[in-house]
């Protein structure tokens, strides 16, 4: 006796669920310009690394005696692999059967893959294209009755699923083609989302925005475009074969879970380096803006600055860095864009990247030139203050160590929220550098109103008066007071990067934050 029926059984299966929807469906998606989920998860992956689970599950067909005539699969498909050598879950939605629409999907599975992330303290990445397993009109007909969001059973334990693993280990969402409903859902709960520049997100497609009478195609509605520069989704990407480097390049700089801290790499640049460009960086005309970036790349590991949300909340700059091997959080102003003044969007900006750093223990480095908050109608209007202050609070809540350099401006409410206000943080300044409670030009007309009015020449009072308070304004004045704890050279500035990682290293602690990422 022998088991090769079976055998022969199993191979048959298992070769239907590598056709996926239909050899016409697939050429389809190849006709579009998109792969398979098959094709992605083998470029996603280390090589030969992805086992499959539950790739047998799906609709059987049966002939008169029993036997399978054909098996539809599941559009989900899931598994465990490798991204450079370390597990990892992945599950995405093979569009090829119904669109990935919940009318071809079983719910078990991508339940199972939050699960199987959860509880093997694994990184997650989502692929995503359609509906993410969401509903469609069809779903009706082929279940028999309406379903109610939020329903009782596996949709509602999928929805805590999928956003209880942000606090615990890093998710990762790939929108690869037309996203909506549940599937912009499940892209946008990720810590890091990263759409091709060909796809588009939505709630809900151009056909049900047409009957609000805005007749928009996908692009228009939802594209790459419009989402990173919404902050809906933090990057994009010129190909699914570039989303899939950013995202094996994000997970580089994380540990597998919020029980582990990141790994630090050997080191790859000298400690010691001292860029002479560095002394030339900043103009000594305040009026001029000057690049951020590539102060960034100079004092960090030549390399390894990883940016996220380029488009959005734009007079900050944030990503992932190494210094000396070890990973951080770098977060950097802007003075191209508000001059570095923090907009409502910079203040979502900046709790969603604090956040991100809390929750998997990533020290903290800011490269600080801010005048303030936005001012204005529109900052008024966008409740800037409010999410200023959300943002001041993320600093505050934040157990992971800081450290700050200011570049130039320091001024105003958002002048103070370049640290944690309850504990130790390292702070240098540079020789570029300038702080107060408001900027001297424009402050003032409003702190010296009366003595300017009332001089004989308010023209000349308004110079003499700028005169002596920028002899006291100097970075010195404050030092001897303790105001500022250093002034450094630029050039010294990556020495000071170097020795604060190392003293940070020691303070990560493995576990739970008590203010992990929220979506």
């Amino acid at each position: 006796m022998t088991w090769n029926p079976e055998l022969e059984e199993l191979a048959r299966r298992t070769a239907m669920a590598h056709q996926m929807g239909g050899a016409d469906k697939v050429k389809r998606q190849h006709d579009a310009g998109r792969l398979t989920v098959r094709e992605r998860i083998t470029g996603l992956l280390d090589k030969d690394s992805f086992h499959e689970v539950g790739a047998l599950s799906g609709i059987g067909e049966y002939n008169p005696d029993g036997s399978v005539m054909d098996v539809t699969p599941a559009n989900c498909v899931f598994g465990r692999g490798r991204i450079d050598g370390k597990p990892v879950v992945v599950v995405g939605d093979d569009f090829t059967v119904r669109g990935g629409s919940a009318d071809a999907s079983i719910a078990a599975k991508p339940l199972m893959a939050e699960d199987m992330a959860s509880d093997f303290r694994l990184p997650i990445i989502r692929i995503i294209e359609g509906s993410g397993g969401g509903g469609s009109v069809k779903t009706i007909e082929t279940k028999g009755a309406s379903n109610l969001p939020g329903g009782i059973g596996e949709s509602s334990r999928g929805f805590y699923m999928m956003t209880a693993n942000l606090a615990q280990v890093p998710v990762v969402g790939l929108g690869l083609g037309s996203v909506a409903g549940l599937g912009a859902a499940r892209l946008a709960a990720s810590h890091f989302s990263v759409m091709t520049r060909a796809s588009a997100m939505f709630v809900a497609g151009p056909p049900l925005v047409a009957r609000l009478g805005q007749a928009l195609t996908k692009q228009e509605l939802g594209g790459a475009d419009i989402q990173t520069k919404a902050g809906a989704i933090d990057n994009m990407a010129e190909s699914e074969e570039d989303a899939f480097a950013q995202a094996r390049r994000f997970l580089s700089y994380l540990p597998s879970s919020v029980h582990g801290v990141p790994p630090v790499l050997p080191r790859s640049d000298d400690p010691d380096r001292a860029d002479e460009s560095l002394m030339k960086a900043v103009p000594r005309n305040r009026r001029s803006v000057y690049k951020m970036r590539p102060i960034i790349n100079t004092v960090v590991d030549h390399g390894s600055f990883f940016e996220m949300g380029a488009n959005f909340g734009r007079s900050i700059i944030a990503g992932l860095a190494r210094i000396d091997g070890h990973p951080l959080l770098l977060l950097a102003s802007d003075p191209y864009h508000y001059g570095g003044a923090w907009s409502a969007d910079t203040c979502q900006k900046v709790i969603r990247y604090i956040d991100l750093a809390e929750t998997f223990h990533l020290p903290i480095v800011y490269l600080m030139d801010c005048p303030g908050f936005m001012i204005g109608q529109e900052a008024e209007r966008t409740a800037t203050i409010r999410l200023g202050v959300r943002a001041m609070a993320a600093q505050s809540q934040t157990t992971v160590p800081w450290c700050t350099v200011i570049i130039r401006n320091a001024f105003g409410v958002a002048g103070a929220a370049h640290k944690p206000f309850n504990r130790l943080s390292l702070r240098y300044a540079w020789l570029s550098a300038y702080w107060g409670s408001l900027p001297l030009e424009g402050g003032i007309e409003a702190a010296y109103r009366a003595d300017i009015e009332a001089a004989e020449d308010p023209k000349a009072e308004l110079l003499k008066i700028e005169a002596r308070l920028n002899a006291l304004r100097s970075p010195f004045r404050s030092a001897e007071k303790f105001w500022v704890e250093e002034i450094i050279d630029p050039r010294q500035t990556r020495k000071q990067l170097v020795d604060f990682m190392h003293l940070a290293e020691p303070l990560r602690t493995p576990g739970k934050s008590s203010f992990p990422m929220r979506p």
